[in-house]
């Protein structure tokens, strides 16, 4: 399954965090990442997702299917 088929909601750092974006995977719990830009944020979600993936299946849980979504950047 293509990792890049999951929804990825991209929007920029709280001003407390400081700058840069963060990267939410609806699909997968949990499964967030960031990044000094929306392309750094997004390309270090789909790392996100593949890790999480991976450690779904080392597991043995269920990995859900993308929901449908479109990609955000």
């Amino acid at each position: 399954m293509g990792h890049d088929r999951y929804e990825i909601l991209i929007e920029p750092a709280p001003v407390g965090d400081g700058s840069g974006f963060y990267a939410v995977v609806p699909d997968l719990p949990g499964c967030v990442s960031d990044g000094e830009t929306p392309d750094k944020a997004r390309a270090n979600a789909l790392g996100a997702i593949a890790d999480w993936i991976a450690a779904a299946e080392e597991l043995g849980r269920v990995v859900p299917e993308p929901s449908g979504g479109r990609l955000f950047a």
